[in-house]
């Protein structure tokens, strides 16, 4: 029922024998990528050790890529399809994502976000969801996860029961969604819903508090996972919870507590987090038993949710022969960008990339017109402009960070052409994102640079 990640890009010695003794599996991260060749090296020691095993990744296509990290996504992400609404396209580029997860001996995406991004300043979902319309997100939800599985590698839905309505990042506190019953059934569950039905094989558990439901996080709650989601939404799946070395889970309780916790409400498989040891996965595994022998957590929950993790390990489909990846045109990209009225490109104009701290899940990967091979000028919070206006102010999230604000404010006072864009989740006024992209990965900086007339960096 552990699912740890580890450092390193070849199979340690302690995790290949942990995996011989029946450890559920891994979860693979971007430090532990180099290519597709040292992947499937990888993917195949792990399967060696335990032909059982389940290998996890986080690749949602778009900002979260942890197979192309060194480089940004060559796939669109949620929000840009959402906002094109052609769910023939969502299939495909889902499609495309799995052969190439196949290829590289995964069989277990933790994709696609069916949160729907209630909140402008959602701070960890955004551009991750397909939206903020209920019945948008569900449709696209839908033709992700059919296409998806269809292709042999299983998905799942997260982050249940819905983490777009939040103004707080789970990896670094605890969230709540304060709306009642009636709103989550209304607007929060119809994608999982779904999912659910176009045959998602696990749903993530979110690190949220959802009052309406339940005082504790709902990867801690029977009544979230078990009265909800199993019960009344009739899943029947295993249930995967989030990275419990997130604040939002282990903050307080510390990981082994936490993984008991998981377990206790209705959790099968759980996410260590990233940089697992040998000694802090015997120290989890000995909370569990401790806590089984102390009566605190029923054996017959550990005998369910083993039941559950090896049915998904036995319904991963063989690896295949690497396929050509579906390609997106740029001009559908482009047609989903929100771009002002009489918009002006200026000339001449240095073209600024706002570094801000990226969120914990898309992590530091190459994002926006750099990623493209254009010519940018970093800046950083305190750094000045550089050299004289015109400017494009290239962020994510411009609305979020003052002083991004302030940037943009100044940049705006000392030369009028300057144009802002954001890669982000704009905000409701749209005031920093004279054009809006609704993504960052390295295919939309391509229909970006585009756009802008920007030449790549090899011919400047």
């Amino acid at each position: 029922m552990l699912l740890p990640g580890f450092v390193g890009t070849k199979l340690p010695e302690w995790l290949g024998e942990r995996l011989s003794e029946g450890l559920a599996g891994v979860c693979l991260f971007g430090e532990n990528i180099v290519d597709a060749e040292q992947l499937r090296r990888l993917t195949d020691a792990i399967r060696a050790a335990n032909p059982h095993a389940v290998i996890a990744v986080d690749e949602e296509g778009g900002d979260v890529t942890r197979l192309h990290h060194a480089t940004g996504s060559p796939d669109p992400g949620n929000a840009i399809l959402g906002r094109i609404d052609d769910v023939e396209l969502t299939a495909s580029v889902a499609a495309s994502v799995a052969r190439e997860l196949r290829a590289a001996g995964i069989t277990l995406n933790f994709a696609p976000d069916v949160d729907v991004n209630a909140n402008p300043d959602n701070p960890v979902i955004g551009v991750r969801s397909f939206g903020a319309d209920a019945r948008r997100v569900a449709a696209h939800a839908a033709a992700w996860v059919a296409a998806h599985e269809a292709e042999g590698v299983a998905t799942s839905a997260k982050h249940f029961p819905g983490h777009g309505d939040t103004a707080q990042d789970s990896h670094l506190a605890l969230p709540s969604v304060d709306v009642d019953a009636e709103e989550l059934d209304r607007r929060e569950l119809p994608p999982f819903a779904a999912a659910i039905a176009a045959g998602a094989r696990t749903v993530m558990s979110s690190h949220i508090r959802v009052p309406a439901l339940d005082e504790l996080p709902a990867t801690f709650s029977a009544p979230i996972l078990q009265g909800l989601l199993r019960d009344r939404m009739g899943f029947t799946g295993a249930i995967v919870s989030d990275a419990l070395d997130m604040a939002g889970a282990s903050g307080t309780l510390g990981i082994p507590a936490a993984a008991v916790a998981a377990l206790r409400g209705g959790c099968d498989l759980l996410c260590i987090g990233t940089r697992t040891t040998d000694e802090q996965l015997l120290v989890i595994a000995g909370a569990i038993e401790a806590a089984v022998l102390r009566g605190e957590l029923a054996a017959e929950r550990l005998a369910d949710a083993g039941a559950r993790v090896r049915a998904l390990a036995a319904s991963a489909a063989s690896p295949a022969v690497p396929m050509a990846p579906h390609e997106v045109d740029l001009d559908r990209v482009r047609g989903a960008f929100e771009i002002a009225p009489g918009l002006v490109v200026p000339t001449g104009a240095t073209v600024v990339a706002i570094e801000t701290t990226p969120n914990i899940a898309v992590g530091p990967t190459p994002w926006g017109l750099a990623a493209a091979g254009a010519e940018v000028v970093e800046v950083r919070e305190r750094d000045t402009l550089p050299a004289e206006g015109p400017w494009i102010i290239v962020g994510r999230a411009n609305h979020r960070h003052r002083w991004v604000r302030e940037l943009a404010d100044e940049a705006r006072r000392r030369h009028p052409g300057t144009l802002v864009i954001d890669m982000g989740w704009p905000s409701p006024d749209r005031a920093y994102a004279d054009i809006a992209t609704f993504g960052a990965a390295r295919i939309v900086g391509e229909a970006l640079r585009d756009l802008l007339g920007l030449p790549p960096r090899s011919t400047l």
